[in-house]
């Protein structure tokens, strides 16, 4: 990285010195992924009944603020070599990026291999990811430069590789945004569940339903469940943990099943004044 700075300023390549800041960003975010890890790995102890959990999710936000930050420096100065291009050595650039592709490949197959549902560590492969076609636009840049002389070639791969940049950091600024504000995982659909959780036996309204994740890969489940009255509510419970189990593979419920009484059958009324969000009820 040190190496790519000094051949970065030698050979007047933004390019270069965009691929070295990337990788700088790349070292952080393996580094603070496998710090992130280890935290979230502490079992629960005091006020944090959770564990440290989304320390992966805090990670992967730095991770993508960074990205951003650097992004925005990277499109500025791309601009402006745009408009005074500076002479850029052709042949350091596609050296220096043939090596760049050589290592990151090799980063990016063994980062393939790990469990890239935790959030952070699909962070982390994201930088690599994004650090390889950027070396590669690099090495296309030089080979521009030293063929043609056009110098600006060299902005243009910066540009290229800033843009990478946004795409990779928005989405995990997005991801991890989605965690701290406890929206339900992706691709889940409370108002399916509801219903589906609605349409179980002797179940006649379900409301107080929460979606959520504590982390990524790790989602959680709440609700109020009104059954008919003389059901068994232990059997509607488990029907329910089965369901949100078995079809969205949800492991942490809390489900609380009552019987239902008519004056219960109204949102607003003593027993559930603030029902927070809709209410499913069955069509039979």
């Amino acid at each position: 990285m040190a190496v790519e700075v000094v051949i970065g300023f030698i050979a007047g390549s933004l390019a270069l010195i965009t691929d070295a800041g990337h990788m700088l960003t790349d070292a952080f975010a393996i580094f603070f992924a496998l710090v992130a890890m280890r935290i979230a790995a502490r079992p629960p102890r005091g006020g944090f009944t959770y564990g440290l959990k989304r320390a992966e999710i805090i990670s992967a936000q730095l991770n993508g603020i960074t990205l951003l930050l650097l992004a925005a420096f990277f499109v500025y100065e791309g601009v402006r070599r745009l408009i005074f291009p500076p002479e850029v050595e052709g042949l350091f650039v596609v050296f220096t990026g043939l090596a760049g592709i050589a290592i990151n490949l090799i980063a990016t197959w063994l980062l393939r291999r790990a469990d890239r549902s935790r959030l952070n560590v699909e962070g982390a492969y994201q930088h690599i990811l994004n650090d390889l076609f950027a070396f590669i636009a690099t090495t296309i840049a030089g080979l521009v430069v030293y063929y043609t002389g056009w110098a600006r070639a060299d902005a243009v791969a910066a540009l290229v590789v800033a843009l990478l940049m946004v795409k990779a950091g928005w989405g995990l600024v997005r991801d991890a945004g989605r965690v701290f504000m406890e929206a339900a995982p992706v691709g889940l659909n409370p108002a399916e569940t509801g219903r589906r959780l609605a349409g179980i036996p002797d179940v006649v309204e379900v409301h107080d339903l929460h979606i959520w994740e504590v982390t990524s890969g790790y989602a959680a489940l709440s609700a109020h469940i009104l059954v008919t009255p003389g059901a068994d509510c232990h059997a509607a419970r488990l029907a329910a943990e089965k369901l949100v189990h078995d079809a969205y593979g949800i492991e942490h419920t809390t489900l609380q099943v009552d019987h239902a009484h008519p004056d219960m059958l109204s949102i607003g009324d003593g027993h559930c004044a603030d029902p927070h969000g809709p209410v499913h009820r069955s069509e039979e």
